[in-house]
């Protein structure tokens, strides 16, 4: 794969400038209500009266870093990251949980559901106004209403939220079609119009079965996460989206990356059977393979990113296999798997052999390519706040004893995640 930075912005100086493609912010519950429309507020008042968060122990004392702006922002910079791509974090108004592993809406609750993300989307355009070009606020939808679905897309390109799109992974079970169901056209049309990109965070597209109240599912849920993860992009692949969508940008965010050598290889295999007549796996996938000009992983390498959290030191050996053009570090901030407060050191303890100017692609330049930040600007901030080259190139033999994150698993293998 290509190891040249399809961005003209380089980065220059002794500092690294860090955009950061994995970040998590909301509101908290309160502080929904002035967004909601007025039609809702007596409901929500309602609601909100009664509803217990179900992780609320879990995530204090530190909850705040999720909405207070000139806190996130202080230890953002004195961990050296200069700019966010901004994905929920927060229980939005009538979700039963966070938005990424809430499993997605009856047709009874979607209304309700609905209102709560036009909420969200509302806040989180004043929550990245108040540090212009340094927050890229990814806009949230469903795809119940194709009509609604439409008018937020609109909405979160006027907004300026150019993070993009949270595309749902459509869990089995859920009573919608698939992403590869040709109704959904008008929605990679309107994205590839509106210069938006796709984006698919790691904990979507659980199936409607799953019961947290039992053992075995909570369990079983962080083996097959991946699987529900990657089936975007499968599914966008073969049924020709970024065929017909060249411009189009997916994004797919903390579901690790070594695993993706392994299934480009898989489905070129497949997509090479479809297309033999006398092969049994052209009686199933034929036609669609017909409809495809390029391999999937020709389609990965033209429309396909990762945002890459806490990447692993086996990761890093695969990043040329991946594509070092296709890698954007994420922080994971504010979550205790994350790295904060120690980005620098779990540079060193992945990436200190990398050379510089593969650094500048998989830590600034990818990020501002694909989602538009003005790198020019943030090079100003990175040359204020970020790791220096000679610090990053120290390698670290251990993590830090008091640090949670995925980054310093000494016995890190190829995996899903």
């Amino acid at each position: 794969m290509s190891t040249t930075a399809p961005s003209t912005a380089t980065t220059t100086g002794d500092r690294y400038t860090i955009i950061s493609s994995d970040g998590h912010v909301g509101a908290d519950l309160l502080d929904y209500r002035p967004y909601l429309e007025s039609r809702w507020l007596d409901e929500f008042d309602a609601w909100a009266a009664a509803f217990v968060n179900p992780y609320f122990d879990q995530v204090m004392p530190n909850a705040d870093r999720s909405w207070n702006s000139e806190r996130r922002q202080r230890e953002l910079e004195s961990d050296g990251v200069a700019a966010e791509v901004l994905f929920p974090n927060t229980v939005p108004p009538f979700f039963p949980s966070g938005n990424l592993l809430a499993p997605l809406p009856t047709a009874a609750e979607y209304e309700l559901r609905m209102a709560g993300l036009r909420a969200h989307n509302r806040w989180l355009a004043d929550f990245c106004a108040a540090v212009p070009g340094r927050r890229a606020g990814i806009g949230q939808i469903l795809l119940n209403d194709l009509d609604d679905t439409l008018a937020e897309i609109d909405y979160i390109a006027e907004a300026g939220l150019f993070g993009g799109v949270l595309l749902p992974n459509i869990a089995p079970g859920s009573g919608l079609r698939p992403l590869f169901d040709p109704m959904y056209e008008p929605v990679w049309a309107r994205c590839e119009e509106l210069g938006l990109v796709l984006n698919q965070h790691g904990g979507s597209g659980i199936p409607a079965d799953y019961d947290p109240r039992f053992p075995e599912d909570r369990a079983l849920l962080l083996v097959e996460l991946p699987i529900y993860g990657h089936r975007g992009m499968y599914h966008l692949i073969f049924a020709g989206v970024f065929e017909r969508h060249p411009q189009l940008k997916l994004v797919l965010t903390e579901q690790g990356t070594g695993w993706i050598p392994g299934a480009l290889r898989s489905l070129d295999w497949f997509l090479r059977r479809m297309n033999i007549e006398a092969a049994p796996e052209h009686r199933f996938g034929g036609e669609v393979a017909a409809k495809l000009s390029l391999t999937p992983t020709e389609y990965f390498e033209r429309n396909c990113w990762v945002g890459a959290s806490f990447i692993r030191p086996v990761e890093a050996a695969l990043r040329h296999e991946i594509g070092v053009d296709r890698i954007m570090w994420g922080s994971d901030f504010p979550h205790d798997e994350g790295s904060y407060p120690y980005t620098t050191e779990a540079l060193r303890y992945s990436l200190a052999d990398a050379p510089a100017s593969e650094m500048r692609m998989m830590l600034s330049e990818n990020a501002a390519h694909v989602y538009g930040f003005d790198l020019d600007a943030l090079d100003e901030v990175g040359a204020r706040i970020g790791p220096t080259v000679a610090a990053v190139a120290e390698p670290l033999a251990e993590g830090p004893a008091d640090t949670t994150c995925n980054a310093f698993d000494p016995d890190a293998v190829v995996r899903a995640w």
